[in-house]
């Protein structure tokens, strides 16, 4: 998989403040290329800062299969959604796809922290609203539409955050294998296959020699899944 590289939109970043709490009271640590830095289902004590690398986070399907959710990259907070619970244990996995570092911040610590500062806990806690709503939508995109919803919509979402605009439409400037555009949709590399087939031979998508799929017709995918017209902020693979 390759990942270019993305500014986010302000509207999607920490703020100094927070970032700067955070790193004050976590522990810098190496990660590493295939490892994890948590499991779904294991007690949760500590969240992730990510400084460098890149890091999947996803969720096994009722059927076995691996969801991906999100794709985590420098200040993006990892392990989010345990804070303030009770015996927590971790919603979603954790794992590392290029190497790099991140700050381990104990979740007692930060809570503790937070309950002293009212407009830090504002933030921390729209940022935990806004991924379980990019969440929700995805598993309600996976279980209304299907799998063939469930690619329409990591398309338009893998157009949201790394599309550039051509004459003919829009080029998601990312390298992905069909293997892996199935794990955004917890399906097979050959459903993927057929499905981007079918979308090529009525030239909703074409796709170059790299891999790299141009989307023509956008809101032919928009329309297949009754799109709701999100905010690009919420409508990403981010």
């Amino acid at each position: 998989m390759q990942i270019p590289t993305r500014v986010k939109p302000k509207e999607e970043m920490i703020s100094p403040e927070l970032r700067n709490l955070l790193m004050s009271i976590g522990t810098k640590k190496n990660i590493f290329k295939d490892q994890y830095l948590f499991h779904e289902g294991e007690e949760a004590h500590e969240i992730y800062l990510l400084q460098s690398g890149l890091v999947q986070i996803s969720k096994l399907t009722t059927e076995g299969k691996e969801l991906l959710l999100r794709l985590c990259k420098q200040d993006d907070i990892v392990g989010e959604l345990t804070l303030f619970a009770d015996d927590p244990k971790f919603l979603l996995s954790c794992k590392v796809l290029e190497d790099g570092e991140v700050y381990v911040i104990k979740k007692s610590l930060l809570e503790k922290e937070l309950m002293s500062n009212s407009a830090l806990t504002f933030e921390f806690m729209r940022w935990v609203s806004d991924h379980m709503r990019k969440f929700q939508s995805k598993l309600r995109d996976l279980l209304l539409n299907g799998k063939k919803g469930a690619l329409y919509s990591t398309l338009i979402r893998l157009s949201n955050s790394y599309g550039v605009t051509k004459e003919d439409g829009i080029l998601i400037d990312m390298t992905l294998t069909n293997q892996e555009l199935g794990s955004f949709c917890a399906t097979t590399r050959e459903s993927v296959n057929r499905m981007l087939g079918e979308l090529r031979k009525k030239h909703i998508i074409s796709i170059d020699q790299q891999g790299k799929i141009t989307i023509h017709q956008m809101e032919y995918l928009r329309q297949a899944i009754g799109c709701e017209y999100c905010p690009i902020e919420m409508c990403n693979i981010d």
